[in-house]
């Protein structure tokens, strides 16, 4: 059978699915490591810490790594350490003293993996010869939000059926899927970004006002939604007091579907559409769903604030790369790589900052509230995005 791009595509939608297993896997055990390890609150905010600075130091270096190794060795690279990460929660912990030694190796090893994602996904499928680039870039989004589903629904099956006590073996059946991507990955057929618009200087880049403020963008996407994603199950079930099932199911679960479901209808768009319009809807939308959630006092109110943002923050990633490939020219490998970066930096502060502000009083509603501050940002610069982008129309 001759390997199409509509392979490649499929090797990098299992490859956002592998990176939800990253991001959202490890969350839903917060309560059972306190409870099983005796980990502060503030240990596991250092967990999403490191993962996510690692994820940075990579998005940071993977230009040079690529420009030597290639796409396509970076990303076997990437499937082995998200295999290796996966895998290893399920043993490094119990092979020190102090467990969460082995943790911090995992989540470095997993955020390897998932800052070789961050780079080269968006511009491998960028760079797939499909006519609607926003769309095609939608629908790829909207795979981590259906992987980051996937994973709570089944996650909550197999606690459900198994015990929360065998997560380790969860884990080592969650690795499979980069284990599979791994050889995909060395088959399907790549082309890069520069073969398909060009090679463009960084340098060139850095002095267009647009770079630096979809730079911020990504900041305040990144963090307005892992803020709420990494801590919607702690929430729920400390703060809002419902049973962890219940709040997985109505929080994260809700959030990712919601997400996923608003991505795929975000990819029917054309090239077309006004996506900055999109994303300052979407951040008011967000402001609304964190300030039910924090504020309400209810459960029921605050999951649906939960949820609600899973809505808000679904076309901010994708929407923040196509307004940037098409604003900017001759968008490189480099500019993702940067913007991944930026994002990423987002995922860091946004949920560190919550676990931070909660504070040793564990009121995640206190820290979820500061998030509000994060859309805010993103509308501002999105109103300064607009403003530019028409005004470069009118120079043609």
């Amino acid at each position: 059978m001759k390997l199409t791009f509509k392979h490649t595509q499929l090797a990098c939608y299992m490859a956002y699915i592998s990176q939800a297993v990253t991001t959202t896997f490890l969350p839903l055990l917060f309560v059972r490591l306190t409870n099983e390890f005796g980990f502060s609150l503030t240990q596991l905010t250092v967990l999403i810490t490191i993962t996510f600075f690692s994820e940075i130091f990579i998005d940071a270096l993977c230009p040079l790594f690529i420009k030597k190794i290639g796409y396509r060795s970076g990303m076997i690279i990437a499937n082995i350490c998200s295999v290796a990460g996966t895998a290893g929660l399920a043993f490094l912990p119990f092979l020190f003293h102090n467990p969460y030694i082995g943790f911090i190796i995992c989540s470095v090893l997993y955020a390897i993996g998932g800052g070789f994602d961050e780079v080269l996904i968006s511009p491998i499928v960028e760079a797939c010869p499909t006519k609607n680039k926003a769309g095609a870039m939608g629908l790829l989004h909207s795979f981590y939000c259906w992987g980051c589903a996937a994973i709570v629904l089944l996650s909550t099956l197999f606690f459900r059926v198994a015990g929360i006590e065998n997560w380790r073996i969860l884990a080592c059946l969650w690795a499979l899927i980069p284990f599979i991507n791994t050889f995909l990955f060395s088959v399907v057929p790549i082309r890069t970004i520069e073969e398909e618009k060009g090679s463009g200087k960084f340098s060139d880049m850095l002095k267009n006002p647009l770079f630096w403020l979809m730079g911020v963008v990504m900041i305040c996407a990144g963090a307005s939604e892992l803020s709420m994603s990494q801590w919607a199950s702690a929430f729920a079930e400390t703060g809002l007091g419902v049973s962890k099932t219940l709040g997985d199911l109505l929080g994260p679960c809700a959030f990712a579907v919601l997400m996923g479901t608003s991505r795929v209808i975000y990819s029917r768009i054309d090239d077309k559409t006004d996506i900055t319009k999109i994303l300052i809807i979407g951040s008011v939308v967000c402001i609304i769903g964190y300030l039910l959630a924090s504020l309400s006092g209810n459960a029921v109110i605050s999951l649906i604030g939960c949820a609600v943002c899973g809505i808000a923050v679904a076309p901010m990633w994708p929407g923040a790369f196509s307004i940037a490939a098409k604003h900017i020219p001759n968008a490189s490998t480099a500019m993702f790589a940067a913007f991944a970066l930026a994002g990423d930096l987002g995922c860091t502060a946004g949920p560190s900052i919550v676990g931070f502000i909660s504070g040793a009083d564990s009121d995640i509603a206190k820290g979820l509230l500061f998030s509000v501050l994060f859309p805010v940002i993103m509308i501002v610069c999105l109103i300064f995005v607009r403003l530019l982008s028409k005004k470069k129309n009118r120079s043609l």
